[in-house]
């Protein structure tokens, strides 16, 4: 079994979108789509079709100024040159003018599913909340952090969907008056086990951190 590369990306309006603020925003997305359909590697992009229209804007499911950018791909390169190796990238330098920076919450997130499977928004939010809850694992990762495609054969988990209307955490959050454990303690007479030392931290590719892709 072949495996594509989920992408959801949201972003939240700094103006909304008839406002002059958004104009060169507006006036690029008809360009920037047409570049992505053609772009090596792509697949599909969520549109609001009963709507009849050729973007997702006028879809708003996680908030009236949130935008949702949902995409597959067949692989992270095809979908990281297309973001960072194409005209596409003018419009990720100017992303601050149009979009409130989103701080510690992860507004990205991609994930892969079998070939000839489209994602759903619902599983798309779950992903980005399983994301904020344990950070990046080969169900919910990013750019900085990818994943390889699972092995032949195989099927990636889904989701777990999260409360309609609630935002992704960043991180568990203990019971109020809990305290954290101190680890188990060793039986008596027992010798502590060596620690591992730690695996080398992976660099992240240059300006692959995590970005409104549109």
């Amino acid at each position: 079994m072949a495996f594509h590369l989920a992408q959801l990306n949201i972003a939240r309006l700094r103006a909304p979108l008839d406002d002059s603020l958004m104009a060169d925003f507006v006036a690029d997305l008809p360009t920037l789509n047409g570049l992505a359909d053609t772009s090596p590697g792509f697949v599909w992009r969520l549109r609001d079709e009963d709507g009849g229209s050729d973007d997702a804007t006028a879809l708003r499911p996680f908030g009236p100024d949130v935008l949702v950018n949902l995409t597959v791909w067949e692989s992270v390169p095809a979908l990281r040159d297309y973001a960072y190796r194409s005209p596409h990238l003018e419009s990720l330098r100017r992303r601050r003018e149009w979009f409130h920076p989103a701080g510690a919450d992860p507004h990205l997130v991609l994930w892969w599913l079998p070939a000839g499977e489209l994602p759903t928004l619902a599983d798309a939010w779950a992903r980005l909340d399983r994301l904020a809850r344990t950070g990046p694992t080969p169900d919910a990762f990013t750019l900085r952090h990818p994943f390889p495609a699972p092995e032949p054969g195989s099927r990636p988990e889904s989701g777990s969907r999260p409360e309609p209307g609630s935002r992704p955490e960043s991180g568990s959050r203990p019971e109020p008056g809990s305290r954290p454990e101190s680890g188990s303690r060793p039986e008596p007479g027992s010798r502590p086990e060596p620690v591992a030392s730690p695996e080398p931290a992976t660099q992240p590719e240059p300006g692959a951190a995590n970005r409104w892709l549109t």
